[in-house]
């Protein structure tokens, strides 16, 4: 399954290079790029297991820019 998610007060490009390396290691994921200019995150993760991955994503966004919100 793939989505896009916008976000919200996401501050620099380097954090939101940071995020998508932080979101690309977690299990369940098979792609994800966040666009800094656009606001988006585009996540391809397993359909069984996306709310699960959601859940770790919205975790590890968190620790890198503590601001930034998902909007699901």
């Amino acid at each position: 399954m793939k989505k896009v998610f916008k976000l919200e007060d996401l501050d620099c490009a380097n954090c939101a290079a940071k995020m998508e390396c932080a979101v690309k290691k977690i299990d369940g994921v098979r792609d994800a790029s966040i666009s800094f200019m656009s606001q988006k995150l585009t996540i391809e993760a397993d359909d069984d297991k996306f709310d699960a991955v959601m859940k770790q994503v919205v975790k590890a966004c968190k620790k890198v820019e503590p601001d930034c919100r998902i909007v699901m």
